[in-house]
């Protein structure tokens, strides 16, 4: 039991845990840019990819946070980065952060993709 005013810790993601230690086959992006900002013409700061179906979807810091909208339309817990030597996977359901998981060719793209 924590003692008076220590932090309370987190039990550990599963999500996350599935993601660091079980994966056994690449997800693959669905494209070079967020999808829907792509189709209607938005712009993107940073790019994420969910680890369940490879939707590419913009940042939280983007206008239209594509990738937050596809967790709360689709329920898949965990993006990555989609960012050149960037490694970190975020799980929504958990709020948790793990700085790097093992990736597979092709889930990290070789340049920062900008909007059009």
């Amino acid at each position: 039991m924590p003692q008076h005013g220590a932090p309370a810790m987190k039990k550990p993601c599963s999500h996350l845990e599935v993601t660091e230690h079980h994966r056994k086959a690449p997800v693959h992006p669905s494209g070079h840019g967020c999808m829907e900002c792509l189709k209607d013409g938005g712009d993107w700061v940073h790019l994420r990819m969910c680890l369940t179906c490879g939707h590419v979807g913009c940042c939280d810091d983007s206008p239209s946070r594509h990738a937050t909208r596809h967790f709360h339309a689709s329920s898949h817990p965990v993006i990555k980065s989609f960012e050149p030597g960037e490694d970190w996977a975020w799980c929504f359901v958990d709020e948790q952060l793990v700085e790097r998981i093992p990736t597979f060719p092709g889930e990290s793209p070789p340049v920062h993709y900008s909007a059009p």
